[in-house]
Formats: C-alpha cells, structure tokens, sequence
C-alpha cells in the first residue's frame, strides 16, 4: 500500500485543484445557512426573518428576541464555527502526518492529554492559584492557563506518539499505540477523579459532556484567538503536508526542512485540540471523519484546496449537529459529543470498510 493511500487519498477519478476549488463557495454558502440556522432554533421560537434582521443590525418585533439571539446564540453559533473548523483541520493535518486513514485528536490520544491538562486545573484541589483558573460552568474553562494546560497536555501525548513513531513503522500498530497513550492518560485522570471532592467532580463531569453554550464573551475571544493562530499555522503549512503525504524521505529530496515542518504541525494540532477540549469538552470524531468527507466531496489531495475546504465542511457539520442536538420544540439539548459519535462513527466504519476492500 503506498503511502498516498495510507494518507486517504480522494477517489481514483480525482480533479484538478482549481476545479475542486470551485466547490468552496458553495460550501461557504452552506455553513452561512447553517450558522443562521442554528440561532433560529432553540427552545424560544424566533422566526428566521427576525433573526436575519438582528444580525444585520435592526430592530426585531420582540426586544427580548435580539437579547436572545446576541448574547446566547450567535456566541454558541461562532463556538460551533470554531469548534468544526479547529477539529478538521486538526485531523487532516495528523492524517497526513503520520499517513494513516484513521488518525485523529481522539483515537490517538490527544483529547485525553488535553483532558489531562484541564483536570490538573479543574481537580487541583479548589484553592490558590490553580483553583482560581477554574470557572463554575457548564463545559468551559475561562482563562488562558486553563488553555495552556490543555494544550500542553494535548502536546506531551502528540511529542510521545511522534516519538514510538518513529520506532513503529506499522500504521495499526500506531494507532494501537496511540489508544494505550491515550488509555493511560485517562486512566491517570480517573485517578485523580477518585481523590478529589464531588463539587470538583461534578464541575469535570459536566465538562466532559462536551458543550458549545458555555463559551461566552471574554472566553469566545480567547477561543478564538488560539484557533486563529492553530489555523494559521495549518495554513502555511500547506505545502509540507503536501510534500509529507508522500513519505519524509520524498520531502527531504524536495528540500523541505522535515523536522522543522513536522513541529509546526505539531503545535498547530496541539492548539487546536487542546484549546477546543480545553472550553468545549471533548468532542470525538469530526477530525477523523471530516478529512475524508472533504476529500470525497472534493475529489483532490492537495492541501491548499483540502486546508479550506476541510474548514468549510467541519463547521457545517457543527452546526448541523448543534441543531440536532438542540431538540426543535424541545427545552432538553442533547450533548455535542454524542451526536457527533452517532453522525461520526459510521464514517469511520466506512472508511475502515473501503479500505479493507
């Protein structure tokens, strides 16, 4: 098996770039719907053309509409913008980087670090500097040591896969390796769950539920911010992962600095995973599922075109699931992560399937 199939290539009638480029305004257009989508909806009924109007700027007929629209679910909406893009791009990147199909933040231990991070801060004991990190909400954590811790943790996990990588040079192996790191990193968490007092308990568990309602004002710039800057860094790495899907050696004998590449990748991963877990709780299977979504959506593997239209296609699909999850006519809202799973996993069966075809 080469190395491009190892890296989940598009279909065998793949197109140029600039014709799978066409699709992204199309794409655009579709998380523009789903983003005004996913504020319409919710237990308070507001109608889609009150919501248009408050986002451009104008007066609803009910002034408590534009209360509820601007400080609850346009923040949830952009959390979910954040969120999809963040895990995709997070996933195509490790998919390529280690040239396996089913590599991603949660299967290969990554969310665990990053959980392991936040636990360090959320279950330090409630006092000192630690326990003044931490906030009393659903799923989020409000500052940036709550970040740095997870994404810190997310980056220890990444540094020690990348190290048996380098030792395992069989891809299911690596993968196996990757959900001991991440077994262990949870088993280390559970530990600490079993020693510390139920009010930590249940601010972590409530965390791990995984939620975009909780990320509100100071800490949305936040999230922002450091999703901004892992963006950036995926970005401009476009043309190493290109060189890097066809294996280092190729890289190399193109010139390419591989150890310098591969730590940007790194810490482009280790951003966007660990701040993501670190205010939304764990949220599993958009960075393995969209990748391959995209790549048969778009039909290319070039990452210039694949960086943005992963992009695309992750927050469509955050806010997609964030408007399941809701319950129209309902005041129960389901957890992100559960909907993802279902939605997910049966693009990891297929992905397993076609590949074993």
């Amino acid at each position: 098996m080469s190395t491009t199939q190892l890296a989940g290539p598009p279909p065998a009638r793949a197109v140029a770039p600039r014709r799978a480029a066409a699709w992204l305004p199309a794409l655009a257009g579709l998380v523009a719907l789903g983003f005004v989508l996913d504020i319409a909806l919710g237990p308070v009924r507001i109608p889609l053309a009150a919501v248009v109007k408050i986002l451009l700027g104008q007066a609803p007929g009910d002034p408590a509409w534009a209360f509820i629209v601007r400080e609850i679910r346009l923040p949830k909406a952009l959390t979910a913008l954040a969120v999809g893009s963040g895990l995709a791009v997070s996933g195509l990147q490790m998919q390529t980087l280690f040239r396996n199909p089913l590599a991603g933040p949660s299967v290969l231990g990554l969310t665990a670090g990053a959980g392991l991070g936040v636990a360090a801060v959320l279950l330090a004991g409630g006092s000192g500097a630690a326990g003044g990190l931490a906030v009393r909400a659903l799923g989020v954590g409000g500052s940036w040591g709550l970040v740095l811790a997870a994404t810190a943790g997310a980056a220890l996990v990444m540094a020690l896969v990348l190290a048996l990588a380098a030792r395992v040079r069989d891809n299911v192996v690596l993968l196996i390796v990757g959900l001991m790191v991440g077994s262990v990193t949870s088993a280390v968490v559970g530990l600490w769950q079993y020693f510390s007092a139920p009010e930590q308990l249940q601010e972590y568990l409530l965390w791990t539920f995984g939620s975009l309602g909780g990320v509100t004002g100071a800490q949305l710039a936040v999230l922002a911010a450091v999703v901004a800057a892992g963006l950036g860094l995926a970005f401009a790495s476009a043309k190493a992962l290109n060189a890097l899907l066809l294996g280092e050696n190729y890289a190399r004998s193109m010139g390419l600095a591989v150890g310098r590449a591969r730590t940007g990748i790194i810490l482009s991963t280790s951003l966007l995973a660990g701040a993501i877990t670190a205010f939304c709780g764990p949220i599993g299977f958009v960075g393995i599922a969209v990748p391959h979504l995209t790549r048969g959506l778009l039909r290319t593997a070039d990452h210039r075109v694949l960086l943005p239209g992963t992009c695309l296609v992750g927050a469509a699909l955050t806010l997609g699931c964030d408007c399941l999850a809701q319950l129209p006519g309902s005041h129960t809202a389901l957890p992100l992560s559960i909907v993802t799973a279902l939605l997910g996993a049966p693009v990891v069966l297929w992905v397993v399937l076609r590949r074993n075809r």
